[in-house]
């Protein structure tokens, strides 16, 4: 009797009871409806192996792809007032901060790395839309300033990955004074001559389109990303007209010319290497190496001018190991 009560009871109750089944074993594709493993789906990063739908991907992952070997180094946050406005809807703010911070492991909706990209060091940021929608406060604009501060302090390029929903309502005006302060931080870029490369990733959208997002040297878009101020749905509402198939769609915007290329997340990585390379390779030059120098006769003497170097000049240059020169008359 105690054998049966004991064993072959509780198998029989095992039979009928539900298994628990971790969450988000099995991903679907919002398109095609495409049902993926979500280690499969990992290894592709996160790119719906059918359809080729980019899905949504964390800052640390997206960092750790970036990245030689997966390593990088923490650009940590500058500590801001958390709730300035003591902002309330249904929930107060601070509580929403608590459940971002608790459900994603960050700080706020930035998350900045220094590492290398194929041997060249470089400054990473991610903007996580996991993250309050990826808003942009005054701790994701100080991480965004702190960020390009430090890749001009070390002389190295900037590549930013966006995925925003526009300014932190929460925050008020004082959210949207970062759009003013994060440009002054590209434009201390652009005084150092140091690359700011922009991915825009599925959605950017409001005040982040408006700003920093927009400012790049270099725009790139993954396939299929919405991008835009304001949503398609809102501008049919506004002008009353239905808009062009694929309108605000990475391939749209390419195509009138807004951005630079499209590029698949399976290559992003070698495009933003050789890009990166491309862009740096003057420094790596020798002072006086990166202008040629054309001297002409001016009535009171010689007239010097600068001139950038051409690719055959750099060869050139490489080959003999002195500064080549060029006069003309």
């Amino acid at each position: 009797m105690n054998w049966i009560n004991n064993v072959v009871r509780p198998k029989i109750r095992g039979l009928w009871q539900k298994r628990d089944m971790p969450e988000n074993l099995w991903v679907k594709c919002p398109e095609t409806g495409q049902m993926v493993f979500h280690r499969d789906l990992e290894a592709n990063q996160f790119v719906i192996p059918g359809s080729g739908y980019h899905m949504r991907i964390g800052a640390e992952a997206r960092l750790k792809g970036l990245f030689d070997g997966g390593k990088f180094e923490v650009v940590p946050i500058p500590e801001v007032v958390t709730d300035p406005l003591k902002f309330r809807d249904q929930k107060r703010y601070s509580d929403r901060l608590k459940e971002a911070r608790s459900k994603t492991g960050m700080s706020d909706a930035l998350l900045t790395g220094i590492g290398t990209l194929d041997g060249l060091s470089l400054v990473a940021a991610v903007q996580d839309f996991s993250f309050m929608g990826g808003s942009l406060g005054m701790a994701a604009g100080e991480a965004i300033i702190t960020g390009m501060t430090k890749a001009v302090e070390l002389k190295i390029p900037y590549i930013l990955f966006v995925s925003s929903g526009g300014a932190r309502m929460q925050e008020g005006i004082l959210s949207l004074m970062q759009m003013p302060r994060t440009t002054v931080a590209v434009q201390r870029l652009r005084e150092a001559k140091l690359p700011y490369i922009v991915v825009l990733t599925n959605p950017t959208t409001g005040g982040v389109t408006a700003s920093y997002a927009m400012l790049g040297d270099i725009h790139i878009a993954e396939p299929g990303s919405l991008i835009g101020f304001a949503g398609p749905r809102v501008i049919e509402q506004t002008i009353r007209e239905k808009l062009p198939d694929g309108f605000q769609r990475a391939e749209y915007l390419l195509a009138h010319g807004m951005i630079d290329m499209v590029v698949h997340r399976h290559e992003m990585r070698e495009t933003l290497s050789k890009l990166c390379s491309l862009l740096v390779t003057e420094r790596k030059h020798r002072p006086g190496m990166n202008n040629m120098k054309m001297r002409t006769k001016a009535a009171g003497g010689s007239l010097e001018i600068n001139l950038p170097a051409t690719a055959e000049q750099i060869a050139t240059v490489n080959a003999e190991g002195s500064p080549a020169e060029s006069s003309g008359h």
